[in-house]
Parts: C-alpha cells; sequence; structure tokens
C-alpha cells in the first residue's frame, strides 16, 4: 500500500520532471496510512504546481512538472471556448467521483501560435467566471479559500493571493495591495491565523467593504487603467522592430438593450453547460447568434432569419 500511495503521489500532486522517480524524502509522510488523510494535500499541490508554474515563466523551460491534470481541468473549468475536450458523463453533481472525471480529452490540430492568438481575443463573455456555483449546495464554499498569505511545502513557500482573481470569488475586483515578501513570512503563523487575512481580502474594516460583483466580470473603475500598466496585455509578439500597440479593452462593453443582454448570457451559459468549442458543427449557429447578440457583425451569409413555420 505505501508503495502504490508513493506512486501515486509521485504521478500526480507531486510529480516533477523526471517522471519515474519520487523523491525519498515523502516516504516519512506514509508511514501512518490512516493518517494521512488528515494531511492539506491540496496545499501540497498547490505548492508544487506553483512552483513549476514559476519556472515555466522563463523562455529556457521546455518542460512542466507539477499537477498537470488539475491545470487542464482548471483550463477547462474557467474558458470553455479554448482547446478540443469533451465530458465522460461519469462526473455529476451527486458524483462521489473527483471533478476531473468530468473531462475527456480530444485531439486537436491547433499550434501554439493558434492559441497564442484565441487568449489574446478572449472577451469577459468567454470566461466562466465562477464554474462551480451550481455545486454549492453540495459543496459549500470555505471561507479559507481567501487565505491571503504563503502556502509551504517541504522548504518551499509559495504566494497565494486571491485578492487578485477576486471575480472567481463573485466579488468585484479592486487594486490589489503589494504582495508579502516571501523570506520573510512566517507561513505556520499566517495560516493559523488565516481569518485576519480574509478579512483583509473583503476589507471588512473598511468603508465601504469589497463589493459582490453584479455582473461576473465586473471591476472598480480605476482597476483596468492600472492592470495595463503593471501586465502583459497580450500572448503574440510584435512583428519586426515595430512595437504591437495594445487597446485597453472596456470590460463594460456589452449589448446596451437589456432584451439584447439577456439573450447573450442565456446563449454563453446554454454553451458553457454542453462544454461547447466553436469548432463543434451542431454548434455554430449558436455561437454566430452569441456573438451577434453580443454586438459583433452579422455572418457573411447575410441576415439570420427564422421560419416560424418550422417553428
Amino acid at each position: 500500500m505505501r508503495a502504490y500511495m508513493m506512486l501515486l503521489l509521485g504521478c500526480t500532486i507531486l510529480a516533477d520532471k523526471t517522471f519515474t522517480l519520487v523523491e525519498a524524502k515523502y516516504l516519512p509522510l506514509l508511514r501512518d496510512l490512516d493518517n494521512c488523510g488528515n494531511y492539506c494535500w491540496g496545499a501540497a499541490a498547490l505548492v508544487t504546481l506553483y512552483r513549476y508554474l514559476g519556472d515555466a515563466s522563463f523562455y529556457s523551460c521546455k518542460q512542466l512538472g507539477g499537477y498537470a491534470s488539475l491545470l487542464q481541468c482548471w483550463i477547462h473549468e474557467y474558458f470553455p471556448t479554448v482547446g478540443k475536450r469533451g465530458t465522460s458523463g461519469l462526473f455529476g453533481i451527486d458524483s462521489p467521483m473527483a471533478r476531473a472525471m468530468k473531462w475527456e480529452y480530444r485531439q486537436g490540430t491547433q499550434k501554439v501560435a493558434d492559441i497564442r492568438a484565441m487568449l489574446d481575443q478572449l472577451t469577459p463573455h468567454d470566461i466562466a467566471w465562477r464554474p462551480f456555483e451550481d455545486h454549492r449546495v453540495h459543496r459549500p464554499f470555505d471561507d479559507i479559500c481567501l487565505y491571503r498569505g504563503g502556502l509551504k511545502w517541504f522548504g518551499t513557500v509559495v504566494l497565494y493571493l486571491p485578492d487578485r482573481c477576486l471575480r472567481q470569488f463573485g466579488y468585484r475586483q479592486y487594486i490589489p495591495t503589494a504582495p508579502p515578501n516571501v523570506d520573510t513570512l512566517d507561513v505556520d503563523v499566517e495560516w493559523a491565523t488565516y481569518r485576519q487575512s480574509v478579512l483583509q481580502v473583503t476589507r471588512s474594516h473598511d468603508d465601504p467593504p469589497a463589493a459582490f460583483a453584479t455582473i461576473p466580470y465586473e471591476t472598480d473603475d480605476d482597476y483596468l487603467a492600472w492592470y495595463y500598466t503593471v501586465s502583459h496585455p497580450i500572448l503574440r509578439a510584435p512583428r519586426g522592430d515595430q512595437p504591437m500597440e495594445v487597446p485597453v479593452p472596456v470590460y463594460d462593453e456589452g449589448p446596451s438593450d437589456p432584451r439584447l443582454s439577456y439573450i447573450s448570457h442565456e446563449l454563453h451559459h446554454y454553451l458553457q453547460r454542453h462544454q461547447a468549442v466553436p469548432e463543434d458543427e451542431q454548434f455554430l449557429e449558436i455561437f454566430r447568434a452569441l456573438r451577434l447578440a453580443q454586438g459583433g457583425p452579422l455572418p457573411r451569409e447575410g441576415p439570420i432569419t427564422y421560419d416560424h413555420e418550422s417553428d
């Protein structure tokens, strides 16, 4: 059993770039198999994945370690239009199986350049900001997810900063404070007093406190201007010696007609529930209608018409 657990850990949440070896330092974790279920494996998985994602941000890095299935399923959940995937039918709201069992890999033909262009063209309507809301009745939200500080695993410390992705938690995004210094963090103390950091993230001591988002992608008025001064707005590199001008998108842009806004919202959630991608022929017309409701141009084939008799 211990050998199997070592194999499981080394191939999933603690996977490194060797792909075939497991570090011996994990052996003491398996002395008491009855107690293994009490370990905070989620934090261990995040520390390992965050560390390897940090390495992967450098151009010279050619491989990614960590819990790759977690990262892939996270992409499937939040970005329904990116990549190819299907549903296995093994996971339901009341299913005891892991949520990752919901997804089924499909071979795609897109190259890296295609994916970069697709990511650059994403709009707020293309993102499922809170994909797990329909599951909250079975798995209530725990405010420990709003803990802000460090996560530690076998001497490795990484930052966990939910105030930089507040829209995933239903809050309106504001300009976050500067991240703490990893070298001076006492993670054990921070973790034991996590409720204090939760109050800081939700600004419970401020007037007014952090506001709940009225639309999934809502931000404070000054957030986007700040974001585009500290982040990389695009993935594609400019051609030649000419720098690429990047317009700042307006996240509140959308149909001014409340009827079109409602239609856009319903079409978006229908496509999300079916994990539809634009390449699927059975959803082509719905994607066209969604783009049209969001203010896009009419299809090249001509104006959209409906056959009332057949309806």
